[in-house]
């Protein structure tokens, strides 16, 4: 942009939007600020988590974490607007990249035909530092799904399900060191999103040293809204499959530029 701050999303860019993460409270860590803002415009938004937490809670086993860490997640989508809430069986922890995993995220993409696609970061490194290894899986797996979705030769079981392909128009990643795009969450949003991570109490009350949701996430949307020009904001790097790649549009322009016959210098017009 001129002033140098990144983009917004078009108000009509996506009416569906499916949010695919690893584990409960995954979603709560700032993007869902941007899931209510995107609720409250009457945007339809779902979440599907790979795994159901169950080893996130040193002092409870397994079965137990579970039961709980979905409890906690289903009133943290409520709490941003968010009633379609999927967890798959994945172990917790020690998520490996598979073929089934994206057979299983490009069925739910088929299923909800959303316009958008959310996932975390799948970078070793990325904005909040080294990324955790069950994130970067579910962000990889994710990615590779959205494609797979659209591809009616991939996967050929879906069809017999009677699922027809299903193209994403767009792929948004949060955490990433090179944003694209921001939402404004600054008000109700952002009370919202603090409302979600909050439902997750008994998971936080059990990390040593956690910082308040309250505090947390008012920080982090406020350095964001910086970027945005707000004073609150969520912010993702965007990926517009119906849009050339950006190396593209400037190879065209410097083949303008170059070749003769394509109306650059000493071409044809």
């Amino acid at each position: 942009m001129a002033d140098g701050r990144l983009a917004r999303f078009d108000d009509d860019a996506f009416a569906r939007v499916l949010c695919v993460v690893a584990h409960p409270d995954d979603v709560e860590y700032g993007t869902s600020a941007a899931v209510a803002a995107w609720t409250a415009r009457g945007i339809d938004v779902a979440y599907l988590l790979l795994t159901r937490g169950e080893a996130g809670m040193d002092a409870l086993p397994p079965d137990r974490t579970a039961e709980l860490r979905m409890d906690e997640q289903i009133a943290g989508s409520a709490a941003v607007g968010v009633s379609e809430v999927e967890f798959l069986t994945y172990p917790d922890g020690v998520l490996e990249y598979s073929l089934p995993m994206r057979r299983d995220i490009a069925r739910v993409i088929r299923r909800w035909r959303p316009d958008a696609v959310l996932v975390g970061s799948w970078e070793v490194e990325f904005a909040a530092g080294l990324n955790q290894a069950d994130h970067r899986v579910a962000g990889l797996a994710a990615v590779d799904a959205l494609r797979d979705a659209g591809n009616r030769w991939v996967f050929p079981e879906l069809l017999e399900e009677g699922l027809e392909p299903w193209s994403p128009r767009w792929l948004l990643v949060s955490g990433a060191f090179t944003p694209t795009h921001g939402v404004d969450v600054t008000g109700e949003p952002l009370e919202r999103g603090i409302a979600a991570l909050e439902c997750h109490r008994e998971y936080l009350a059990g990390l040593p040293g956690h910082p308040p949701p309250r505090l947390m996430l008012t920080g982090i949307a406020a350095l964001q809204g910086r970027e945005l020009g707000v004073r609150h904001a969520a912010l993702f790097r965007a990926y517009d499959f119906h849009a050339p790649p950006p190396i593209a549009l400037e190879a065209m322009r410097l083949a303008e530029a170059e070749l003769p016959g394509l109306g650059g210098p000493g071409g044809r017009a």
